[in-house]
């Protein structure tokens, strides 16, 4: 939560937002609620007062006792004479029992006394006066505490609930058109195609997603130009390519001048081959289940290295790592990993130590390439991963263009994985492929997701 959604951060503030709101409204309805109420205490308590006052004066005096013995047990109140001895505990210093007394002394008198308790005896004290003598009007309910701190729990509570469904339907309308936006942002960072973005809503959010939609429309027909450029002139040069290796292989050349133009020409086809890979559109929603074990050991085979005297092959693969993906492009960025590391990957004596591990981790299944050659500068990372950029090391004499590592991360974001360059331990350089496994809780999610 320390950098939650947008969609937390605006439910959170429009919740604080109304809980501010209820907090300085209460206060206001409490106040504005509390002269009505004393009103309304003060008069039950002198309607109390007056009909025991009235029953006391004009009952027979016979009955007085029977009367005060009813009162006491249907109504809760009882009149006991008001002696100077008394002690008396005042009501509570509260601002609704204030208002409560003045009301009833300005209906009974300004000699009236109300108290909390009388001779340690709590209740609702109330004296008044019959011809001189005084008496206390005791009642035994509590009538200055009434219904109002549940009604105003239970008004909160539910305040609250209705507060939060609408703070929730709120913030999902309002970060709906931004979650699509992102949704459709990440694949268009995967190298997928994403669908438009509905051309409705706020001006600002259709401005948003009129630009959106023209700047996917604009890359896509960038990438299809840079297609058919790359593979028009990798067609191109085929054809002149075979020529002079007819030419070169019917002209009687000394050994070492046809061994380097050889070289030229392999160096060429190379290059041609790293323009077709690239052009190459590739689907952007893998579906298949692929053996990533078995692609690592058929792409061994085919760099030959085993069978290389200068080069010393660690393998360690664990057999059934699955991903769910394209089985050519994944074999293909495989061979890009392995020849890179065989172009490069060389140590001053033209020693090639090359490992390649294949295992799985957690929700991944990783491969990893790694070689003790010069390696790379950690700041050249992201540099090497676009297109046509090689390190200092690579531009001299080696063959290609540039592209192999790009391939290979494009296949990876293709495949919503990532492909990790580092230093190696003791020098060199570590190649990992990273993607999503198949048979794991991930790639159930993804497939269902698809």
């Amino acid at each position: 939560m320390r950098s939650p959604p947008l969609f937390w951060r605006t439910f959170l503030l429009i919740l604080m937002l109304i809980v501010a709101s209820m907090t300085a409204w209460l206060p206001t309805v409490r106040v504005l609620d509390r002269e009505p109420r004393a009103r309304q205490i003060a008069q039950q308590v002198v309607s109390i007062v007056n009909t025991t006052r009235s029953a006391l004066i004009f009952s027979d005096p016979s009955r007085r006792r029977e009367l005060l013995a009813d009162l006491a047990e249907n109504e809760g109140i009882r009149v006991v004479p008001l002696e100077p001895a008394d002690q008396v505990q005042p009501l509570p210093d509260q601002a609704i029992v204030a208002l409560i007394t003045r009301n009833v002394r300005a209906k009974l008198g300004p000699a009236t006394r109300l108290a909390a308790q009388v001779n340690g005896v709590p209740g609702v004290w109330v004296s008044f006066t019959i011809d001189e003598d005084a008496y206390w009007a005791f009642i035994d309910r509590d009538i200055l505490a009434g219904d109002a701190g549940r009604a105003w729990i239970s008004w909160a509570a539910l305040a609250t609930l209705l507060s939060t469904l609408i703070a929730a339907a709120v913030a999902r309308v309002v970060n709906r058109p931004l979650a699509a936006l992102s949704k459709s942002a990440a694949i268009l960072g995967a190298g997928g195609q994403p669908s438009p973005l509905p051309d409705d809503g706020p001006a600002e959010i259709r401005t948003v997603n009129r630009n959106f939609n023209r700047m996917v429309a604009d890359l896509d027909r960038l990438e299809r130009d840079r297609s058919i450029l790359l593979a028009g002139i990798s067609h191109d040069l085929r054809t002149p390519l075979t020529r002079l290796r007819l030419e070169l292989e019917l002209n009687a050349l000394s050994d070492p001048i046809r061994e380097a133009m050889t070289g030229d020409l392999d160096q060429m086809e190379s290059i041609v081959r790293q323009f077709l890979d690239y052009a190459r559109p590739m689907t952007a929603a893998p579906t298949d289940p692929v053996d990533l074990s078995a692609l690592a050991r058929e792409a061994v085979a085919r760099s030959r290295v085993a069978s290389d005297p200068r080069c010393r092959l660690s393998l360690h693969i664990e057999p059934g790592v699955h991903v769910l993906g394209h089985s050519t492009e994944l074999a293909r960025a495989l061979d890009n990993l392995i020849s890179n590391a065989l172009r490069y990957g060389r140590g001053s004596d033209g020693l090639l130590q090359l490992s390649v591990l294949g295992r799985r981790e957690g929700d991944e299944a990783v491969l990893e390439v790694g070689d003790r050659g010069p390696g790379i500068a950690p700041d050249e990372v992201d540099r090497l991963l676009r297109p046509f950029e090689r390190g200092e090391a690579a531009r001299t004499g080696a063959a290609g263009a540039g592209l192999g590592l790009a391939i290979v991360d494009r296949i990876a974001r293709i495949h919503r994985g990532r492909l990790q360059l580092g230093p190696a331990p003791g020098g060199g350089l570590i190649a990992q492929l990273r993607l999503p496994g198949w048979g794991t809780a991930a790639s159930a999610a993804q497939s269902r997701a698809q």
